[in-house]
This record gives C-alpha cells, sequence and structure tokens, in this order.
C-alpha cells in the first residue's frame, strides 16, 4: 500500500523558527526535560523551538485536565489565557525562546509570524471542545486520537504514527475518563484493524486519519 498523502500530516507554514533565528540569533533558547515543569510569567508567551508541551490546569473538584498541546513554532503563556490555574510542563524534551508581551507588540515582523500559529491553537482548542461533547466515551477516544494524527502525525508506510509516547492515564485526561476505560478501548480499537502500537506510539490507519492510498 503506497499512500497519497506525505509526512507530516499537518502541512502549516513553519516560517516562525526561520524568522526567529533571524531577528533572535543571540537569545538563549530554555531547555527542559520531558516531564519537566515550565515556569510561567504573566504577560509572557513562550515559542516552542522544538519538541511538545503540554498545557493543564485542574478543577474544583480536584480533576486534571489537559487543555492543549503545542508543538513546534506554536506558542503559548499566560498572556493569551484566562484559565486558571494554569501551568505547563514538557511532554517531551524541549527548547523554547521566551518573549514577553510588550515584546511581541513592538514587532510586526513578530506579530506577523505568530498569527498563523494562534489560529493554529484556536482550531486545536475548538476541535477539543467538540471532542468533549460527545456522550461515548469510545468516540471521545476515537476522535482524540484522529486529531493527535492530524495535528502531529507523519505518514509511514504502515499507517500515521503520532510521533509522542502518551501514557493511558495521558489519554484518559484529555478525554474526562479512568486509565483502565482508555486500557480496554485501546485494546478494542486494536482488535478492530485501525491502531497499532509500536516502541509506545500509536500508529493509526490512513483511512481513519482521512488520507487517501494506493494499494
Amino acid at each position: 500500500m503506497t499512500l497519497v498523502n506525505s509526512a507530516p500530516v499537518c502541512a502549516y507554514p513553519n516560517q516562525l523558527i526561520p524568522l526567529l533565528e533571524q531577528l533572535y540569533q543571540e537569545r538563549t533558547l530554555l531547555t527542559y526535560p520531558a516531564g519537566g515543569n515550565i515556569p510561567l510569567q504573566h504577560q509572557d508567551l513562550h515559542f516552542v523551538y522544538r519538541g511538545v508541551a503540554q498545557l493543564h490546569t485542574v478543577h474544583v473538584d480536584g480533576g486534571e485536565t489537559i487543555v492543549g498541546l503545542c508543538g513546534p513554532s506554536m506558542a503559548f503563556g499566560r498572556a493569551i489565557t484566562t484559565v486558571e490555574p494554569y501551568w505547563a510542563t514538557a511532554l517531551t524534551e524541549i527548547d523554547l525562546l521566551p518573549f514577553s508581551m510588550a515584546e511581541v507588540e513592538a514587532s510586526p515582523g513578530l506579530m506577523a509570524g505568530i498569527f498563523p500559529q494562534l489560529i493554529r491553537r484556536l482550531q486545536q482548542t475548538e476541535s477539543w471542545l467538540a471532542i468533549s461533547g460527545q456522550r461515548l466515551v469510545s468516540d471521545r477516544l476515537r476522535a482524540v486520537l484522529i486529531q493527535l494524527a492530524q495535528d502531529f502525525g507523519h505518514v509511514e508506510s504502515g499507517g500515521v504514527r503520532i510521533r509522542l509516547r502518551l501514557t493511558h492515564h495521558q489519554l484518559a485526561t484529555l478525554i474526562g475518563t479512568t486509565r483502565v476505560t482508555v486500557t480496554r478501548l485501546l485494546r478494542d480499537f486494536r482488535d478492530e484493524g485501525w491502531l497499532n502500537v509500536q516502541q509506545r506510539q500509536l500508529i493509526l490507519s490512513p483511512q481513519m486519519v482521512g488520507l487517501a492510498c494506493n494499494n
């Protein structure tokens, strides 16, 4: 089987990182290990140079929710959210370039560069909101896997690999269920034939992600 689409699945123009390299050559990147906490200051933005950050909040009942995943070129920070509490951790080892909102507002080039990435965040947020409204847990998990494949997937000969090592607990947090339920549903999805797991990474069939293929 030969896939028509080429990797990666999500092909947004990635012009922000070259722009940052041109404008801020002397600025030092902040590096955090996988699982590390990322300190957030008010009125600051963090641009992801490499890696993936996950954004969290907690409800009054103590339940934690992941409210976003930010990959290369995407921006996050307290300056663009009203969620409280709100914190960020490194899902993978990550390199970040921090800016104050005053610096962003003073640079028309930087403002133009981050605009498409803020649109990506908005699209991701609305997709996750739509997913959270689905009644069946199985539908929510299926939908979030498809969304992750579209946002972070790479096309391979065997399907679309989500190059993130998400634990069953993290997936459960994304959709508001238990780790045990996610484990059971992932087994069901594998039995249905459209999901595979290799080296703790999930691989979806191209048809499930909406890609055409030639046999």
